[in-house]
């Protein structure tokens, strides 16, 4: 018990705190140091010092310390600091041999301790014992030779001594273990302080090959060039690069072997080789910096060929990087071509397109194809237009067109390019065989377009028209070609054969666009003159659909006759028109056509048909209805406006009585209004005789009165804001709110007549 009380103090029990809730005086820190520092006053002050007058009082207390620094050993004989602090006390009393003796003693106890060793053999270094600490370090270095401290130590304490060659064996002994980088530079620097520049490059050699890197290399050259040695600086360089090979090519190495050529500024062509054979070897993502200096060299150094040959390289690297990593990227394919089609030969570019259009789409689908056509198409281009080789175009159009699947899809511009390449060969029958081919295997609207275009070019007009004929099998409800085809006649000039071509094309049952189709045979028939056939049109036009503009573009056609009856005809149609559109749910179109037949009676009727047609334009109304959400739930109001025609009003008697109903409750709200305008005046008043003169007064006014609020409830009621529904329903509160109104009234004229009394 005794010993654990004496090796380890006691911990003091941590008291629990049992309520932690925060105390009512808080302190702040400041407080606290404040109080800290108040208490250093309470210190006792240290014990005086000791001032030793003989020899006695000396051994004495130099007893007592060594006895305090032998006890602290003997308790912890692993505890170093103890040793050196007893050491280094002995060595202050001058006691040499005894601080050597407590030195060996620790060494004994730790011999790895790196602090001990410099400890030791700095204390002879300072007494001047030379052999001693020369001693102690070749012990240290024999005992932890990976301690570069050591080392350094024990050659800086040499090279101080002036001892040159027992430094270089330092040096030697420490170059045996093969130390860090660090360490063969203060060899080297070694060396070169003492100009042994031939050692120094002894020492290079043989440190570029226990550390085998690009730098140390490139150091090794530079070297060379500092010193003067230019052909053995290349010949460091040239072995560098034969070192490291394809395998471990560098980047940095290459541009330190190209700027060292370039400081020679005699052989700029052997750096543009270096440059250049750097960039065919090195990958792109890691040549950065080798194009960057490539770039400046031949701004600097080069002719604009050059510059331009460095931007082709590095742009060529990329691109074959990117269609690398991507082959189906066809954007950069489309990049990497144009670029080599700009600078390279032929035969490159042959191969560049073979590499392109080997990569096929991997799925059967027109829109994975559609950039991947073009490369096609300009490789025929290129081969035609650059190259001028139309054989060989020819056959980049044949294994085009082979590559293609037709029975899934196709793409008619290929076709058409390779008809229009052998009209440009001069080589019409082979044009008309591919594209009769297209349109026999994959027959397309745009194939169609495109030859009949060509035919038209070479007036072959036979061949038109078959053309024609078979598009129309293809496509009967196109209305375009039907359209093309009867131009083409009367232009001709056949023009029962175009009439007889719109007759079918009316007469099919499905069309894309009949309405263009109508107004072109229409527009047909009126540019030949024959008015009976366009009125015959127009009728039996009106028998399918009964849409306004028919009518009123009807109405125009007659009124453009030159005929003595065109105003009537045009009248008479519109006459028809309001009659046959009077059931007709579009409002709007009715709208349409009273506002065309008015402006019609403007330019050409008279008074009475002007009024006439006045009266049949609507009247409109706002109006509001409920809106449903798609859930089925009620979703409020939204106002429209709405068109109310006379003739429909007159068929609703319902309409007029609701307006009599509102213009009747309106009046009711006036006169309600006015008397109680009266009592307000009656109480200002105080004589009776000016209260019944001014009660008389609008009493005799009221009717004056009530004449402009008819009126204003007439004009008023033209603006209907309700619907069917909301009007019924008010008509019915107007007529309660009446009653009630009239039972007031009589009340009040009682109370009048009692106080006239």
């Amino acid at each position: 018990m005794a010993s654990t009380a004496a090796g380890k103090q006691r911990i003091p029990k941590v008291a629990k705190v049992k309520n932690k809730a925060p105390a009512e005086v808080q302190i702040t820190a400041e407080q606290l140091l404040r109080e800290a520092k108040e208490r250093e006053l309470e210190l006792l002050p240290p014990p005086p010092k000791q001032k030793i007058t003989d020899k006695e009082e000396l051994n004495d207390y130099k007893l007592r310390k060594r006895k305090g620094f032998e006890d602290n050993i003997r308790k912890n004989r692993t505890v170093i600091s103890n040793w050196i602090k007893y050491a280094q006390w002995e060595e202050s009393l001058q006691e040499v041999q005894r601080a050597r003796s407590i030195y060996e003693r620790a060494l004994d106890v730790d011999h790895r301790n790196i602090t001990l060793w410099l400890k030791y053999a700095e204390m002879e270094m300072k007494n001047r014992q030379v052999n001693h600490s020369r001693n102690i370090w070749d012990r240290a270095i024999t005992i932890l030779p990976r301690v570069n401290q050591f080392w350094y130590k024990y050659t800086y304490m040499e090279e101080m001594l002036g001892n040159v060659a027992g430094c270089r064996q330092v040096f030697e002994r420490w170059m045996e273990w093969e130390p860090e980088e660090q360490a063969w530079h203060s060899y080297i620097n070694f060396e070169l302080r003492y100009k042994e520049v031939d050692k120094a490059r002894s020492i290079y050699e043989k440190f570029v090959m226990v550390h085998p890197e690009v730098k140390n290399w490139i150091k090794y050259a530079n070297f060379e060039e500092k010193h003067g040695y230019i052909a053995l600086g290349r010949k460091v360089f040239e072995r560098a690069v034969e070192f490291f090979g394809e395998d471990h090519i560098s980047e940095s190495l290459y541009v330190a072997f190209a700027r060292f050529e370039e400081k020679q500024k005699r052989y700029f062509e052997r750096v543009r080789v270096i440059y250049k054979y750097a960039l065919d070897r090195i990958p792109k993502q890691q040549a950065q910096e080798l194009f960057k200096n490539y770039t400046v060299f031949e701004k600097r150094f080069g002719d604009r060929r050059g510059i331009e040959d460095v931007i082709v390289s590095k742009r060529r690297f990329q691109y074959e990087e990117e269609v690398k990593a991507s082959p189906h990227n066809y954007d950069a394919w489309f990049d990497y071509l144009r670029l080599v089609e700009s600078d390279a030969d032929a035969d490159t570019v042959r191969e560049v397109y073979e590499r392109a259009i080997a990569n096929m789409p991997p799925i059967q689908e027109k829109r994975h194809w559609r950039r991947y056509i073009y490369l096609w198409i300009n490789y025929a281009l290129y081969e035609e237009l650059e190259v001028k080789d139309p054989e060989r175009t020819r056959q980049v159009y044949q294994a085009c067109l082979e590559v293609i699947p037709h029975k899934k899809f196709t793409f008619a511009k290929i076709w058409l390019l390779y008809g229009q390449f052998e009209i440009r060969q001069k080589n019409l029958q082979n044009a008309r065989r591919g594209l009769g081919t297209a349109i026999g295997k994959c027959p397309k609207n745009k194939l169609f377009k495109g030859y009949i275009e060509l035919e038209l070019q070479l007036r072959e007009f036979d061949r038109c028209r078959k053309l024609y004929e078979k598009y129309l099998e293809f496509s009967p409800e196109n209305c375009t070609t039907w359209i093309k085809f009867a131009e083409l006649e009367t232009i001709l000039g056949d023009t029962e054969r175009a009439r007889a071509i719109f007759e079918l094309a009316i007469g099919q049952p499905r069309l894309d666009m009949p309405e263009v189709l109508w107004k072109s045979y229409i527009d047909f028939e009126i540019e030949q003159e024959e008015y009976e056939n366009t009125r015959g049109l127009y009728k039996r036009l009106l028998q399918r659909t009964q849409h306004v503009k028919v009518w009123i573009s009807y109405a125009q056609f007659e009124m453009s006759i030159d005929s003595d009856d065109r105003i009537q005809r045009c009248r008479q149609i519109y006459e028809e028109a309001n009659k046959s559109m009077q059931g007709c749910e579009e409002k709007e179109e009715r709208l349409m056509l009273l506002e065309s037949w008015r402006d019609f009676e403007e330019e050409f009727g008279s008074f009475a048909n002007k009024d006439r047609v006045r009266k049949l334009l609507p009247e409109k109304v706002k109006k509001r209805r409920k809106i449903t959400a798609e859930d089925g739930s009620d979703a409020g109001w939204e106002e429209y406006y709405d068109y109310i025609f006379p003739e429909d009003a007159a068929n609703q008697p319902n309409l007029k009585l609701l307006a009599m109903a509102k213009m009747w409750k309106k009046q009711q709200q006036q006169e309600d209004e006015k008397e109680q305008e009266e009592e307000e005046e009656e109480e200002q008043q105080v004589p009776q005789g000016k209260e019944a003169q001014e009660s008389s007064e609008p009493e005799e006014q009221e009717p004056v009165e009530q004449e402009p609020a008819v009126n204003r409830e007439q004009t008023e009621n033209d603006y209907d804001d309700r619907d069917d529904d909301d009007e019924s329903s008010s008509s019915s509160d107007s007529e309660s709110d009446s009653d009630h109104k009239d039972d007031k009234d009589k009340t009040e004229q009682t109370k009048a007549d009692e106080e006239k009394q």
